[in-house]
């Protein structure tokens, strides 16, 4: 059906005429008591600005395969399928039934107040309130919007109701769980009917429902390509479809109008044809900058309709700030995609992806033999069941990014690190790029799916971490590091005195240099060893290390060599000293390279001092273990000259270790016989 023009309108019948007329009018008495538009900006009942930082439940009512790792389409119609073919139609449904009813409970809706959100965007499936083939509404699936709203008007937050997946599908993609055609477009009867008329129906059951700010009528629409200029007018017309439609029913909630392709494109959307509309947009994997949005800046400028940033997220901390904190400088609201999913850094929430449920995910990806139908339903109830958010794992780097406004300036740590004790690589301190970490690739902005973390596992800023099976470290391990890449950590000293430092390390290449500081001082200059894969572990070794007792900030710095993995850190205490350590490193202390590397009667090394002092030189092997005392004594300032006879030594992988007062140098050497 296309917008009517002029002509049309003029020869509409009177009475017609005045019934659009007092609709009209209606609407703009209607507003009090419900958000609307107002210069520009979306405002509340009360006529205050509103609409500042949401949350989309996405997963919920409309489940999206990468959100639960499922393999292939990941398309909805899809998922169940291979599950109705693996454990039946009665289980699959009391699988999703289980699913649905510990994805969001009311605990979920009461920690999303609690974190500072104002507003949720609530993305469904039609086939929720909607039975496509008898073209009738259920009954249950409004009694679940209902309860959600109770829920929301308990703790303070309104709603946009989000029709996610369409009759038909608007996009060809899963996110609209197509069949791979967008049959909204192209068969337009009987989808967009269909969809008009749970509109209607909407509109009807909450035209009064000031908890609810407005529609969004149509997530993402893609029309075809090959109607790329027809596509986006049945789009407008659809539109105008739609709000025909809503407004003789209900006059009060605002209408969200999503651009083509993906909520990107707005032409053919103005001028306006709604005095209570916002134009929504989506934003993924471009630029944190005002340039990306410039266009959207003049269509609001051009049209005076409010712009809200409907969906974003899936990037980095980092990304995650600036897009936010741009929205908010330019008057726009946001609402982050989305507040959970399995296994994931990217939301605030992560619920765990279970080993038997992931035996049942490798069935369906064509890697691991059929399970039986017992142990693939029993998997699938326990994975439902662990969506609920007592089983979460808070990512507090997520929430800090998007609600600390000075998470660009400002450190805090991340765990509590105690000395004597370990430090684990992954745990660095809160904080953005530049202030508690610097990473060469910190967001992805090419327009591909990703962010900063190359590993995809832990923590969700530029710092790339894996899963690792070090057997002496931490399940995580910070991976990929390059040159002049550093992180911080804030720990505190029980005990002043002198320590030793252990750091787990792994290269299947080409090792490089690891330097250690503390409050601004070098503490330790490692050399890290190949060892012949990314998980193959060793230890490398410092001794000397003088601390204080307090608060202070360790820094591990990448040298101008790196090529190496970085698992755990761990002080010991050696012994209790009333003593300051001197204020940095000797100038000129250093432990030249050994040689010859590999070694089989013997090697030799040098130390160059700046300054004379107290140092002591000691042999370990890959377990920490003190092999042979090569040097203690004092030493002039100068080049020193020592060598060592290695014929007693087992065949394997070393260090020498030179520490003195001020600082600490390592280096491998391999031994053959």
């Amino acid at each position: 059906m296309k917008t009517k023009r002029l002509g049309d309108i003029l020869a509409l019948p009177a009475f017609l005429l005045l019934l659009i007329f007092f609709v009209r009018l209606g609407h703009a008495q209607a507003t009090d008591g419900f958000y609307h538009t107002r210069d520009g900006i979306v405002v509340d009942g009360n006529g205050e600005k509103a609409m500042i930082r949401g949350v989309g439940l996405g997963g919920w009512l409309m489940p999206e395969g990468y959100m639960i790792h499922f393999p292939g389409s990941g398309a909805l119609r899809d998922m169940n399928q291979r599950i109705v073919d693996l454990i039946g139609e009665e289980n699959a449904a009391y699988f999703w039934a289980l699913y649905r009813a510990h994805y969001v409970r009311e605990k979920d809706v009461k920690m999303l107040a609690e974190w500072g959100y104002d507003h949720v965007r609530l993305p469904f499936h039609y086939n929720v309130i909607y039975d496509i083939e008898t073209r009738t509404f259920k009954e249950e699936g409004f009694a679940l919007f209902d309860t959600f709203l109770s829920w929301c008007k308990t703790y303070g937050l309104d709603v946009v109701l989000d029709l996610h997946a369409t009759p038909g599908a608007q996009n060809s993609g899963p996110i609209s769980d197509s069949d791979g055609q967008a049959r909204l477009w192209t068969e337009p009867v009987p989808y967009q009917d269909m969809t008009v008329e749970i509109w209607e129906e909407i509109a009807r059951r909450y035209v009064n429902e000031p908890a609810i700010i407005g529609y969004d009528l149509i997530n993402e629409p893609v029309t075809p390509d090959e109607q790329l200029v027809n596509g986006q007018q049945d789009l407008r017309d659809l539109y105008g479809r739609l709000r025909d439609a809503i407004r003789l029913i209900d006059p009060n909630h605002i209408l969200f109008i999503e651009g083509n392709y993906y909520a990107t494109h707005f032409y053919l959307l103005d001028p306006a044809f709604d005095d209570n509309m916002v134009y929504a947009f989506h934003k993924y994997w471009n630029a944190p900058n005002v340039g990306t949005i410039q266009y959207l800046l003049d269509l609001r400028a051009n049209t005076g309709v409010p712009l809200w940033l409907g969906e974003t997220g899936e990037n980095s901390n980092s990304w995650f700030f600036a897009v936010s904190r741009l929205a908010e400088a330019n008057d726009i609201g946001w609402n982050w995609w989305t507040h959970k999913k399995i296994d994931s850094v990217t939301s605030p929430l992560s619920t765990p992806l279970l080993k038997e449920y992931r035996a049942v995910l490798d069935y369906f990806d064509g890697r691991a033999p059929k399970p039986s139908v017992d142990f693939a339903k029993e998997a699938l109830f326990a994975q439902a069941l662990a969506l609920h958010i007592d089983q979460a794992t808070l990512q507090p780097g997520v929430l800090a990014s998007l609600f600390n406004d000075n998470f660009g300036t400002e450190r805090a740590p991340y765990k509590n690190h105690v000395v004597p004790g370990s430090i684990n690589a992954v745990d660095y301190d809160l904080g953005n790029q530049g202030v508690t970490y610097s990473d060469v690739d910190i967001w992805r902005v090419d327009g591909s799916p990703g962010g900063g973390n190359t590993g995809g596992k832990y923590r969700n800023d530029g710092v790339d971490i894996e899963a690792s099976t070090d057997p002496e470290g931490f399940e995580y391990n910070v991976g990929w590091l390059s040159p002049f890449e550093w992180m911080e950590y804030t720990f505190d000293v029980t005990i002043s005195g002198t320590y030793s430092l252990e750091t787990r390390v792994a290269s299947q290449s080409g090792g490089g240099n690891l330097e250690m500081m503390v409050d601004g001082q070098r503490i330790a200059s490692l050399s890290v060893p190949q060892t012949g894969d990314w998980q193959s572990w060793t230890s490398v070794h410092a001794g000397g290390i003088m601390l204080t007792q307090g608060r202070h900030v360790l820094r591990v710095y990448v040298g101008r060599k790196g090529s190496y993995n970085l698992n755990r850190m761990t002080f010991t205490l050696v012994e209790a000293t009333d003593v300051e350590p001197v204020s940095g490193p000797q100038i000129g202390f250093e432990l030249q390279d050994v040689y010859p590397n590999p070694s089989r009667l013997g090697f030799q090394f040098e130390l160059e001092m700046g300054k004379g002092g107290q140092v002591d030189v000691q042999l370990f092997d890959t377990l920490g273990k003190k092999v042979a005392v090569l040097y203690s004594g004092f030493l002039p300032p100068g080049s020193h000259q020592f060598s060592q006879n290695t014929q007693h030594l087992k065949p394997g992988l070393y260090f020498v270790s030179a520490t003195s007062l001020s600082g600490s140098h390592s280096a491998p050497v391999m031994i053959l016989h």
